[in-house]
């Protein structure tokens, strides 16, 4: 679980997901947010993803 905590790409993935939150409250959602959240929401997945293959390649 610390690995996934303490993992830079995973905290910057969050602070963008959290920007683009805090915009999509504030502002007007049009399609351009929509596509914001896909963005983040995809970028969170690659972020886990790749702490998880790293961790298997450090077990082998």
């Amino acid at each position: 679980m610390r690995k996934y905590i303490l993992n830079g790409s995973i905290i910057s993935a969050i602070v963008s997901s959290w920007s683009t939150v805090r915009t999509g409250a504030q502002g007007q959602r049009d399609w351009r947010f929509y596509l914001s959240v896909a963005a983040s929401i995809l970028t969170l997945v690659v972020a886990f993803g790749t702490v998880h293959i790293e961790s298997q390649e450090k077990q082998d």
